[in-house]
C-alpha cells in the first residue's frame, strides 16, 4: 500500500509530522482526519514537493500572455479523456501538440511535454506557465497526481471552469443593455445641448425681451449648453473623459488591499448591486474551495488559494480568519458564522458538511444554488432595466423639447 508523508495540527495548534499508509490522498487525510489532526500537507513518500503556480517561471519563447480559458478547459478535458483511456502522460501531451494548429496553447503543451520528458511532474510543469493555468488550477493536478486521479481532476477542473466562465458572461450580458442605452440616450443628449439648442436660443433670445423673460426649465438648459460650449469645447472633453478618469483611479485604488476592502465593502452595501455582488461572491469562493478539497487538497492550503482567487476582499478577509481558526482547533463554521460575511444558510449547511465528512458536496451544494438565484436575479434586473432606461430616456428627451418650447407657447399665450 502507498505511505503518505504528513504535516498536520492537533487540537492544541501543535505540528505533527508522520506517515500513513492509504490507496489515496483523499484517503489518507481522511484517515488523519479520524485521529482527530488537521492535515496542512499530505503528499506521497518520495514524490516530488510540488511547485506554487506563482513561483518564477522560465521563460519560454512564444509561450508568454494569458490564453483563452476556452483553450484551457479544451485542454483540460482532452486530457482527461486520453488519461481516463490508460494513455502515458508524455504521449498524451504529444498528442494534444499535435491536433492543435498553432498559437499559444499548442507551444505551451509542447513545452511542458518537454519538461515531463525532462523528469517533471504535470503539475511542476504546468506551474511554470502562471498566467495560462494559474495556482488553483496547479494544485488540484498536483493533488490528482498524488491520488493517482489525474482524469477525475482534470474532468472537475473543466466543469469548474466552465461554469465559473458561465457565471461572468451571465452578468456581463446583463450589463449590456443598461450600457448600450445608456451610451445612446448620452449620445442624444449631448446632440441636443451642442446643435440643436444653441440654434433655438438663438432664436429665442431675438423672439422675447431678453434671456430674463425665459421661464427657467429653458434658462438652466442653456446654460448647461453654454456650459459645455465653454472654454472652446474643453467643458464638454472633460465630461466625455469624466468617465474613463473615474475607471482608472477606481482601478489604481483597487491596486492596495485597504482600497479593494473599502470599494468591496461599498458594492456589497449598494442596493440591488449589492445582493448580486454577494451571491456571486459566495458561489465563487465556496464552489472554488469545494472543488479544492474534493480533490484531496488539505484544508488549510485549499483555503490559502481559495483567499488569493475569491475575487472580493470581504470573503478574502473572512476566509484568512476561518484559516487562522481552523489552525487553532476550531471549526469552519463558527469563525465564518463570527464575521457576518454570508447568510445563516451557507454557515448551517457548512456545519453540516463538517459533521458528515461531506464538506465538498455541500459546498458545491452551495455555490448551485448561488449560480441559479444570480441567473434569477439577473433575470427579474434585465425585465426591470428595459422599461426603467426607456422610461428615463424619454424622461430626458422630453424634458429638453418641453424647455425649448415653453417660450413658444408662452408667447402664442400672450398673442391670444
Amino acid at each position: 500500500m502507498p505511505v503518505f508523508k504528513y504535516d498536520a495540527l492537533d487540537a492544541r495548534g501543535k505540528e505533527v509530522r508522520a506517515e500513513i499508509e492509504a490507496l489515496s490522498n483523499k484517503e489518507a487525510i481522511s484517515k488523519i482526519r479520524k485521529k482527530g489532526l488537521i492535515p496542512t500537507k499530505v503528499r506521497s513518500k518520495g514524490a516530488a514537493k510540488k511547485v506554487k503556480a506563482a513561483a518564477a517561471p522560465k521563460r519560454r519563447r512564444g509561450a508568454g500572455g494569458r490564453v483563452s480559458l476556452k483553450y484551457i478547459v479544451q485542454f483540460a478535458r482532452q486530457l482527461s479523456t486520453l488519461q481516463d483511456a490508460g494513455l502515458a502522460i508524455l504521449r498524451s501531451l504529444r498528442i494534444l501538440e499535435q491536433q492543435h494548429k498553432g498559437g499559444k496553447i499548442k507551444r505551451i503543451i509542447g513545452y511542458v511535454a518537454d519538461d515531463i520528458e525532462g523528469g517533471a511532474t504535470l503539475s511542476e510543469a504546468l506551474g511554470k506557465f502562471p498566467k495560462a493555468f494559474n495556482r488553483l488550477f496547479v494544485n488540484m493536478i498536483a493533488a490528482g497526481e498524488v491520488g493517482g486521479v489525474l482524469d477525475i481532476i482534470l474532468l472537475r477542473l473543466a466543469d469548474f471552469l466552465e461554469k465559473t466562465e458561465r457565471l461572468k458572461k451571465n452578468v456581463k450580458k446583463a450589463m449590456v443593455y443598461p450600457v448600450v442605452v445608456l451610451v445612446i440616450a448620452g449620445s442624444i443628449v449631448m446632440f441636443l445641448m451642442l446643435k440643436i439648442i444653441p440654434v433655438f436660443a438663438t432664436v429665442l433670445m431675438d423672439m422675447t425681451e431678453g434671456e430674463g423673460s425665459l421661464p427657467p426649465l429653458t434658462r438652466a438648459l442653456m446654460d448647461i449648453s453654454d456650459w459645455l460650449l465653454g472654454r472652446k469645447g474643453f467643458n464638454f472633453a472633460m465630461v466625455i473623459a469624466a468617465p474613463f478618469v473615474i475607471i482608472a483611479v477606481l482601478r489604481f485604488i483597487r491596486q492596495f488591499r485597504i482600497g479593494r476592502l473599502i470599494l468591496d465593502v461599498i458594492k456589497l452595501k449598494m442596493p440591488i448591486i449589492g445582493k448580486l455582488t454577494y451571491k456571486i461572491s459566495v458561489a465563487r469562493w465556496t464552489r472554488t474551495l469545494g472543488t479544492l478539497i474534493g480533490a484531496g487538497v488539505p484544508i488549510l492550503e485549499a483555503l490559502n488559494i481559495t483567499r488569493d482567487t475569491a475575487g472580493n476582499e470581504v470573503y478574502a478577509r473572512a476566509l484568512n480568519k476561518v484559516h487562522h481558526a481552523i489552525r487553532q482547533g476550531d471549526t469552519f463554521a463558527n469563525p465564518l458564522r463570527q464575521s457576518k460575511t454570508v447568510d445563516s444558510m451557507v454557515v448551517n449547511m457548512i456545519d453540516v458538511g463538517e459533521e458528515t465528512g461531506d464538506m465538498d458536496k455541500m459546498l458545491e451544494k452551495i455555490a448551485n444554488n448561488y449560480d441559479e438565484e444570480t441567473d434569477v436575479l439577473v433575470g427579474s434586473l434585465m425585465s426591470l432595466l428595459e422599461p426603467i432606461m426607456v422610461v428615463l430616456l424619454g424622461l430626458i428627451v422630453g424634458t429638453i423639447v418641453i424647455a425649448m418650447f415653453l417660450p413658444m407657447v408662452k408667447m402664442i399665450t400672450v398673442m391670444m
